[in-house]
């Protein structure tokens, strides 16, 4: 364990004042012994040279221990990918010896944790926290285990849309304002740039393994859900996963179009874990790139202390609702997500951990932490903040989108169905057929669950 984290390093906040040390003594601290429970781990992650997090709960840690002088606050910061943050994260929850006190959870693989047996309940700690009613119905229900016990405390979340780049659009002869009705107004608004001078690939999606999660919730399940199909991946009133959908073939026959048309980036580029960077920093940028669907916080990378500083972006990126497949339904579909804190099984003093936590979320912490993350909210007394609605010129648009918004079926077994669906796109996108690829998800999905938990589509 200590080997696989001691190039890391953590900060030790104590009535106030930070010190920096090697992250191998977290390890090293605890394996003589039990651990001390006037010390507060705090676990989260840390995505390359990004420091957003660590500054939000440093600032929270520093009040904290300058009011409990008798507490130490440890920030923990996990540098790794998405994917392998959950890996890590895991491995250090795993021991008591190294488990933190918190731990900054994706909602989608919560459950998972539960599980696992990572995470314990704090149903009986939320009765007293006075911000629960101020989250969203939908959030709390992400965090709800299947037996009825809340396991962590929402404090983010995001919506999808499309972005689409003006100047890419204005050589392609399409209008400013763009609002498509249907996937085959995407399809047109896409040929129309690969048909024009514009050297931009017309419009990318995430898809494939290499792209872990992105591929599935901002690429796959934003056509899924706008099928039409009525149970999307998973039946919630009959407590099953959906096999044999023709809206999920007509996703995947989507991004097969895509690449049939040349519609989209090479190859080769899906398959760069690191594209989404390349995106940001320069394809949108620099007009190389015309649609892009993605989330609600990319345009934290180009503020000022960004990497590819774009003050111009709000004038040049325009956004555009995801229509669903044929503009049936709603006409619109968006998939929700987001992060929370919860409190781990090898807890030294869960009370204790949890009166960080409330210190963590306080209304104007939450606000300062949403404006530096470029986030949107899940509570109502920080969205009603001036300073939260004015923060970002997207903010309100991404914000309203969440009253008609999916969660994915974050149970246990999600990650690895995920997994199943990153497989099928990639099939699809090396060749095989879009009803080959559904037909081997299926099986996955049946070995995954077993064959008692799944059930065909009705639609």
């Amino acid at each position: 364990m200590s080997g696989q984290l001691e190039r890391r390093s953590f900060l030790r906040f104590t009535a106030g004042a930070a010190a920096v040390l090697p992250l191998s003594a977290l390890a090293g601290c605890a394996a003589g012994g039990s651990r001390d429970p006037s010390t507060i781990r705090i676990a989260f992650q840390q995505f390359g040279s990004g420091t957003i997090k660590q500054e939000w709960i440093s600032a929270a840690a520093k009040e904290f221990s300058q009011e409990n002088p008798e507490l130490t606050v440890e920030l923990v910061p996990i540098v790794a990918s998405e994917n392998d943050y959950f890996t890590k994260n895991e491995l250090i929850m795993s021991s008591p010896r190294t488990s933190p006190d918190l731990v900054y959870e994706d909602s989608f693989i919560l459950l998972s944790d539960v599980g696992a047996g990572y995470l314990q309940p704090i149903t009986d700690l939320v009765e007293g926290f006075e911000h629960w009613d101020d989250i969203a119905e939908a959030s709390k229900e992400a965090v709800t285990g299947e037996d009825g016990e809340v396991y962590g405390i929402p404090i983010t979340t995001d919506t999808r849309a499309l972005w689409f780049q003006r100047e890419v659009f204005a050589e392609a002869g399409l209008p400013k304002d763009w609002q498509p009705g249907s996937w085959e107004d995407i399809l047109d608004a896409a040929r129309a740039i690969r048909d024009s001078d514009s050297e931009a690939i017309p419009f990318f999606m995430f898809a494939g393994t290499p792209q872990g999660e992105k591929a599935s919730m901002q690429g796959f399940e934003m056509l899924l859900y706008g099928t039409g199909d009525g149970t999307g991946l998973y039946d919630r009133d009959a407590e099953k996963w959906v096999l044999g959908s023709q809206g999920f073939i007509d996703a995947l026959t989507f991004l097969k179009t895509l690449f049939d048309e040349d519609l989209t980036a090479s190859l080769g580029q899906h398959l760069d874990p690191n594209i989404s960077e390349t995106i940001y920093t320069s394809l949108l940028p620099d007009a190389k790139l015309g649609i892009l669907i993605d989330g609600s916080w990319i345009s934290q990378n180009w503020t000022e202390t960004a990497a590819r500083h774009w003050p111009e972006w709000p004038d040049v990126v325009g956004l555009a609702d995801m229509p669903t497949q044929d503009g049936g339904g709603d006409g619109t579909i968006t998939l929700a997500g987001g992060w929370g804190l919860s409190i781990p099984k090898h807890v030294s003093d869960r009370e204790v951990a949890f009166r960080f936590l409330e210190k963590l979320v306080s209304t104007q912490t939450l606000v300062k932490y949403a404006i530096s993350d470029n986030h949107i909210t899940v509570r109502a007394d920080v969205a009603e903040k001036e300073e939260y609605l004015s923060y970002s010129p997207a903010v309100e648009y991404f914000t309203d989108l969440l009253e008609t918004s999916y969660y994915r079926p974050a149970l246990p077994a999600y990650p690895e169905v995920s997994s199943a669906l990153q497989e099928a796109m990639e099939a699809v996108m090396t060749g095989t057929s879009p009803k080959d690829a559904a037909a081997a998800y299926d099986a996955d999905v049946t070995d995954i669950v077993g064959p008692e938990n799944v059930q065909e589509a009705t639609a």
